[in-house]
């Protein structure tokens, strides 16, 4: 069980990185709909503006009571989050509540904080990021059923739509283990195995997305994909502790990867149809993983 202030910490650190991963999911699919099916493009933007309501109160009360390691593990945002979320919405012609990312970067925590008083706050974050998150959930899944029946069209490919129905279920797991008190009880590999694949099927969508002209981006991203696969296999067949370290080293080199490649697309000296904020957000989820990794007892 957590105490009260491990519960309120945990809370806040969980939803202000999955919060925005969540409004990302939803802007990717408000921008990827096509105009004929304007009924879905409203629903997707509608939740994203819920997203946008509940993060900047989650931000608020999150002032001075995370950890410095989710401060400075880059995971809420990145050095790139603001120009990315310019770019994107000046090329895609939809609005971005910058407002949101300007306040998580001054962010502080305070280790003297008593973020106990904040237990009902917190509580009630997670309530209603649930709801939201199972709203979302069954948006999402009634779109994939579309696109697979051919009835609608989504320039996302389909197991990307099965992708971020993963993370969102993946999220909601972990709200209703706090809701309880706890956090999702996990064997090493199905932890370890959920990112790594997550980080796996990153590295093919890069590839997929890259243009055929991008020959060395395209051929690191099919490495990486071969390396998490392994590393997925690996654990299954012969689960030790030392699947860690070769997960924290591919993860560390991934990273670098995403990062280089969203400063590419920033700066577009990369030929490819991936927004900036999609750069950004892949970058920020390697950030999240290994900051598991480095919690994880050797």
């Amino acid at each position: 069980m957590l105490s009260r202030e491990e519960f309120v910490r945990v809370s806040l650190e969980i939803n202000l990185f999955f919060q925005r991963i969540m409004k990302e999911h939803l802007f990717f699919l408000e921008t990827n709909l096509q105009p004929v099916v304007p009924g879905y493009i409203t629903e997707a933007r509608g939740l994203r503006l819920s997203y946008d309501r509940l993060l900047s109160e989650t931000v608020y009360y999150s002032n001075g009571v995370i950890s410095e390691e989710a401060l400075k593990s880059n995971e809420i945002v990145t050095p790139y989050t603001l120009e990315a979320e310019e770019i994107s919405s000046n090329l895609t012609g939809r609005s971005i509540n910058t407002r949101i990312t300007r306040a998580e970067q001054g962010l502080v925590s305070n280790p003297n904080y008593n973020c106990g008083e904040w237990f009902n706050i917190a509580s009630y974050i997670n309530s209603r990021s649930l709801s939201l998150v199972t709203e979302t959930i069954g948006f999402k899944k009634r779109l994939l059923s579309l696109v697979n029946s051919c009835r609608i069209f989504i320039s996302l490919y389909p197991e990307m739509l099965k992708h971020l129905i993963q993370e969102a279920e993946y999220y909601s797991e972990i709200l209703n283990s706090l809701q309880k008190g706890s956090l999702p009880r996990k064997t090493l590999c199905e932890e370890l195995n959920f990112w790594n694949y997550i980080m796996r099927e990153h590295a093919q969508f890069i590839d997929g997305l890259l243009d055929p002209t991008e020959r060395e981006l395209k051929e690191t991203a099919e490495a990486f994909n071969i390396r998490f696969e392994t590393l997925v296999k690996e654990c299954i067949e012969t689960p030790d502790k030392l699947i860690i370290e070769k997960s924290t080293a591919a993860t560390g080199e991934i990273m670098n990867y995403k990062k280089a490649a969203t400063e590419g697309l920033l700066g577009c000296t990369i030929k490819s149809i991936i927004l900036p904020l999609l750069g950004d957000h892949v970058l920020r989820e390697a950030n999240h993983y290994l900051r598991i990794l480095k919690m994880l007892p050797r």
